[in-house]
Protein backbone atom coordinates (compact mmCIF):
# COMPACT_ATOMS: atom_id res chain seq x y z
CA UNK A 1 0.00 0.00 0.00
CA UNK A 2 1.52 3.34 -1.06
CA UNK A 3 2.45 5.38 2.04
CA UNK A 4 -0.33 8.48 2.15
CA UNK A 5 1.21 12.54 1.74
CA UNK A 6 -0.04 14.99 4.34
CA UNK A 7 0.47 18.54 4.55
CA UNK A 8 0.72 19.86 8.20
CA UNK A 9 -0.74 23.49 9.08
CA UNK A 10 -0.37 24.40 12.17
CA UNK A 11 -1.85 27.57 13.85
CA UNK A 12 0.59 29.07 15.96
CA UNK A 13 -1.95 31.80 17.43
CA UNK A 14 -4.09 29.13 18.53
CA UNK A 15 -1.41 26.29 19.82
CA UNK A 16 1.55 25.74 21.44
CA UNK A 17 4.85 23.83 21.09
CA UNK A 18 4.41 21.51 23.74
CA UNK A 19 2.47 19.42 21.48
CA UNK A 20 4.54 18.92 18.32
CA UNK A 21 6.30 15.51 18.85
CA UNK A 22 2.61 14.70 19.27
CA UNK A 23 1.48 16.02 16.13
CA UNK A 24 4.28 14.73 14.17
CA UNK A 25 4.10 11.04 15.91
CA UNK A 26 0.28 11.15 15.06
CA UNK A 27 0.71 12.17 11.38
CA UNK A 28 3.54 9.48 11.11
CA UNK A 29 0.45 6.92 11.92
CA UNK A 30 -1.07 7.34 8.91
CA UNK A 31 1.54 8.68 6.38
CA UNK A 32 4.24 11.43 5.76
CA UNK A 33 4.53 14.67 6.14
CA UNK A 34 5.44 16.42 3.12
CA UNK A 35 4.49 19.78 3.48
CA UNK A 36 5.49 21.15 7.55
CA UNK A 37 4.67 24.82 8.55
CA UNK A 38 3.47 26.84 11.31
CA UNK A 39 1.92 30.12 11.05
CA UNK A 40 2.13 33.11 13.40
CA UNK A 41 4.07 36.32 14.06
CA UNK A 42 7.09 35.40 14.48
CA UNK A 43 8.10 38.91 15.14
CA UNK A 44 6.80 38.97 18.68
CA UNK A 45 8.90 37.92 21.23
CA UNK A 46 6.27 35.95 22.95
CA UNK A 47 6.84 33.00 20.22
CA UNK A 48 10.62 33.07 20.66
CA UNK A 49 9.81 29.68 22.20
CA UNK A 50 8.82 27.71 19.38
CA UNK A 51 12.26 28.24 17.89
CA UNK A 52 13.75 24.71 18.82
CA UNK A 53 10.65 22.43 17.86
CA UNK A 54 10.46 24.66 15.00
CA UNK A 55 13.88 23.71 14.04
CA UNK A 56 13.78 20.23 15.31
CA UNK A 57 11.02 18.82 13.46
CA UNK A 58 12.04 20.68 10.05
CA UNK A 59 9.30 22.89 10.37
CA UNK A 60 8.92 26.09 8.05
CA UNK A 61 7.57 29.38 9.89
CA UNK A 62 5.11 31.16 7.73
CA UNK A 63 5.32 35.11 8.43
CA UNK A 64 1.93 36.89 9.20
CA UNK A 65 2.09 39.96 10.53
CA UNK A 66 -0.53 41.40 12.74
CA UNK A 67 -1.77 43.96 11.15
CA UNK A 68 -4.92 44.52 13.98
CA UNK A 69 -4.52 43.97 17.38
CA UNK A 70 -6.62 41.19 18.71
CA UNK A 71 -7.19 39.33 15.90
CA UNK A 72 -5.50 36.44 14.53
CA UNK A 73 -3.42 36.46 11.83
CA UNK A 74 -2.67 33.43 10.73
CA UNK A 75 -6.17 32.41 9.80
CA UNK A 76 -5.87 33.55 6.04
CA UNK A 77 -2.56 33.05 5.67
CA UNK A 78 -2.93 29.03 6.06
CA UNK A 79 -6.32 28.61 4.32
CA UNK A 80 -4.71 30.15 0.97
CA UNK A 81 -1.60 28.01 1.56
CA UNK A 82 -4.21 25.12 1.96
CA UNK A 83 -5.55 25.58 -1.12
CA UNK A 84 -2.89 26.35 -2.90
CA UNK A 85 -1.35 22.93 -1.83
CA UNK A 86 -5.06 21.24 -2.80
CA UNK A 87 -4.56 22.42 -6.27
CA UNK A 88 -0.91 21.00 -6.84
CA UNK A 89 -2.63 17.75 -6.32
CA UNK A 90 0.60 16.34 -4.67
CA UNK A 91 -0.80 15.15 -0.89
CA UNK A 92 -3.70 12.43 0.02
CA UNK A 93 -4.52 14.92 3.08
CA UNK A 94 -4.58 17.42 5.46
CA UNK A 95 -3.45 17.89 9.43
CA UNK A 96 -4.90 20.88 10.47
CA UNK A 97 -3.71 22.52 13.74
CA UNK A 98 -5.99 24.26 15.80
CA UNK A 99 -8.58 24.90 18.27
CA UNK A 100 -10.30 27.69 16.28
CA UNK A 101 -13.36 27.17 14.84
CA UNK A 102 -12.61 29.73 11.81
CA UNK A 103 -11.00 26.57 10.36
CA UNK A 104 -14.49 24.79 10.14
CA UNK A 105 -15.40 25.69 6.45
CA UNK A 106 -11.30 24.74 5.35
CA UNK A 107 -11.98 21.63 6.83
CA UNK A 108 -15.29 20.54 4.76
CA UNK A 109 -14.11 21.96 1.71
CA UNK A 110 -10.67 19.77 1.62
CA UNK A 111 -13.11 16.81 2.72
CA UNK A 112 -15.43 18.08 -0.72
CA UNK A 113 -12.55 17.80 -2.69
CA UNK A 114 -11.84 14.03 -1.58
CA UNK A 115 -8.81 15.32 0.93
CA UNK A 116 -8.60 13.25 3.96
CA UNK A 117 -8.87 15.98 7.29
CA UNK A 118 -6.86 14.99 10.53
CA UNK A 119 -8.19 17.96 12.81
CA UNK A 120 -5.99 18.42 16.19
CA UNK A 121 -6.69 20.92 19.27
CA UNK A 122 -7.30 20.84 22.60
CA UNK A 123 -10.68 20.07 24.62
CA UNK A 124 -12.15 23.51 24.13
CA UNK A 125 -11.86 23.24 20.13
CA UNK A 126 -15.65 24.08 18.97
CA UNK A 127 -17.47 21.18 18.16
CA UNK A 128 -18.22 22.68 14.37
CA UNK A 129 -14.39 22.39 13.43
CA UNK A 130 -14.44 19.03 15.38
CA UNK A 131 -16.90 17.63 13.44
CA UNK A 132 -15.75 19.13 9.74
CA UNK A 133 -12.71 16.81 9.77
CA UNK A 134 -12.60 13.46 8.92
CA UNK A 135 -10.82 12.41 12.47
CA UNK A 136 -10.08 14.49 15.28
CA UNK A 137 -7.03 14.13 18.55
CA UNK A 138 -7.04 16.01 21.40
CA UNK A 139 -4.01 17.13 22.04
CA UNK A 140 -4.52 17.68 25.67
CA UNK A 141 -5.35 14.34 26.33
CA UNK A 142 -3.15 12.17 23.93
CA UNK A 143 -0.32 14.22 24.92
CA UNK A 144 2.68 12.67 26.44
CA UNK A 145 2.81 15.10 28.60
CA UNK A 146 -0.13 13.85 30.50
CA UNK A 147 -0.29 11.13 32.53
CA UNK A 148 -2.60 7.84 31.80
CA UNK A 149 -4.12 8.38 35.14
CA UNK A 150 -4.56 12.35 34.59
CA UNK A 151 -6.51 11.29 31.89
CA UNK A 152 -8.19 7.80 33.68
CA UNK A 153 -9.81 10.30 36.41
CA UNK A 154 -11.52 12.52 34.30
CA UNK A 155 -12.24 9.93 31.36
CA UNK A 156 -15.34 8.17 33.42
CA UNK A 157 -17.37 11.83 34.21
CA UNK A 158 -20.21 12.10 32.79
CA UNK A 159 -18.77 14.84 30.60
CA UNK A 160 -21.98 15.43 28.06
CA UNK A 161 -23.07 19.05 29.50
CA UNK A 162 -19.40 19.85 30.51
CA UNK A 163 -18.02 23.10 28.41
CA UNK A 164 -14.25 22.18 29.56
CA UNK A 165 -14.82 18.68 27.81
CA UNK A 166 -16.25 18.27 24.31
CA UNK A 167 -14.98 14.57 24.00
CA UNK A 168 -17.71 11.89 22.81
CA UNK A 169 -19.16 10.90 26.37
CA UNK A 170 -18.86 6.76 26.84
CA UNK A 171 -22.76 6.49 27.60
CA UNK A 172 -22.51 7.07 23.92
CA UNK A 173 -20.02 5.23 23.04
CA UNK A 174 -21.53 2.14 25.10
CA UNK A 175 -25.00 2.41 23.79
CA UNK A 176 -23.28 2.42 19.85
CA UNK A 177 -21.68 -0.79 20.58
CA UNK A 178 -24.33 -2.54 22.44
CA UNK A 179 -26.45 -1.56 19.01
CA UNK A 180 -23.38 -2.75 16.81
CA UNK A 181 -23.33 -6.03 18.95
CA UNK A 182 -27.02 -6.63 18.33
CA UNK A 183 -27.20 -6.54 14.78
CA UNK A 184 -23.61 -7.88 13.43
CA UNK A 185 -22.63 -10.81 16.23
CA UNK A 186 -22.66 -14.83 15.87
CA UNK A 187 -25.12 -16.65 17.12
CA UNK A 188 -23.12 -16.71 20.74
CA UNK A 189 -23.23 -13.27 20.58
CA UNK A 190 -19.35 -12.61 20.12
CA UNK A 191 -18.08 -9.91 16.93
CA UNK A 192 -14.60 -8.96 15.91
CA UNK A 193 -12.77 -6.49 18.36
CA UNK A 194 -11.27 -5.11 15.38
CA UNK A 195 -14.73 -4.31 13.88
CA UNK A 196 -15.59 -2.39 17.20
CA UNK A 197 -12.88 0.07 16.88
CA UNK A 198 -13.28 0.64 13.19
CA UNK A 199 -17.25 1.26 13.59
CA UNK A 200 -16.06 4.02 16.30
CA UNK A 201 -13.83 5.73 14.72
CA UNK A 202 -16.25 6.19 12.04
CA UNK A 203 -19.26 6.75 13.30
CA UNK A 204 -17.61 9.15 16.03
CA UNK A 205 -14.44 10.96 14.58
CA UNK A 206 -12.88 12.15 17.61
CA UNK A 207 -12.48 8.34 19.28
CA UNK A 208 -9.32 8.11 20.45
CA UNK A 209 -9.25 5.26 23.44
CA UNK A 210 -6.62 7.61 24.84
CA UNK A 211 -8.93 10.20 25.37
CA UNK A 212 -10.47 7.87 28.13
CA UNK A 213 -6.94 6.80 29.53
CA UNK A 214 -6.51 3.81 27.35
CA UNK A 215 -3.54 3.03 25.14
CA UNK A 216 -5.69 0.55 23.23
CA UNK A 217 -9.12 0.04 22.39
CA UNK A 218 -9.53 -3.69 24.04
CA UNK A 219 -8.68 -2.37 27.25
CA UNK A 220 -10.87 0.41 27.09
CA UNK A 221 -13.72 -2.47 26.23
CA UNK A 222 -12.55 -4.55 29.14
CA UNK A 223 -12.91 -1.62 31.64
CA UNK A 224 -16.76 -1.15 30.38
CA UNK A 225 -17.52 -4.80 31.03
CA UNK A 226 -17.39 -5.90 27.73
CA UNK A 227 -17.21 -9.97 27.58
CA UNK A 228 -13.75 -11.06 25.82
CA UNK A 229 -12.02 -14.20 24.45
CA UNK A 230 -9.08 -14.33 22.42
CA UNK A 231 -8.73 -16.85 18.98
CA UNK A 232 -6.56 -20.27 19.41
CA UNK A 233 -3.51 -18.51 17.38
CA UNK A 234 -3.91 -15.79 20.05
CA UNK A 235 -3.97 -12.89 17.13
CA UNK A 236 -7.61 -11.95 17.16
CA UNK A 237 -9.83 -10.24 19.96
CA UNK A 238 -13.86 -10.83 20.74
CA UNK A 239 -15.94 -9.16 22.48
CA UNK A 240 -19.80 -9.43 23.44
CA UNK A 241 -22.02 -8.16 26.12
CA UNK A 242 -21.55 -9.13 29.78
CA UNK A 243 -22.18 -12.79 30.07
CA UNK A 244 -23.31 -14.96 33.37
CA UNK A 245 -21.17 -17.53 34.48
CA UNK A 246 -22.85 -20.08 32.40
CA UNK A 247 -22.11 -18.62 29.45
CA UNK A 248 -18.71 -18.25 29.91
CA UNK A 249 -17.93 -21.72 30.60
CA UNK A 250 -20.18 -22.61 27.64
CA UNK A 251 -17.47 -20.80 25.33
CA UNK A 252 -14.49 -22.14 27.41
CA UNK A 253 -12.69 -25.36 25.90
CA UNK A 254 -13.48 -28.13 27.48
CA UNK A 255 -10.85 -30.12 28.84
CA UNK A 256 -10.71 -33.96 28.46
CA UNK A 257 -10.66 -35.68 32.30
CA UNK A 258 -7.88 -38.10 32.89
CA UNK A 259 -8.49 -41.32 33.79
CA UNK A 260 -7.60 -42.44 37.38
CA UNK A 261 -5.18 -45.22 36.89
CA UNK A 262 -6.69 -48.38 39.46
Amino acid sequence: MDDKKFAILIDGDNSTKRYIKTIMDEVAKVGTATYKRAYADWTDPRNSSWKEALLGYSITPMQQYAYTKGKNATDSAMIIDAMDILYKDNVDGFCLVSSDSDFTRLAARLREAGMEVIGMGEQKTPQPFVRSCSMFKYLDLISEGKSTEQTAVSAYADNSDSKESIKTPLKSIKKSIDKLIDENSDDDGWVLASSVGTYLQNKYNDFDSRNYGKKKTIELLKDLGYATKVSSDKSTYFISKPRNDALAAADKPKQTAKKKKK
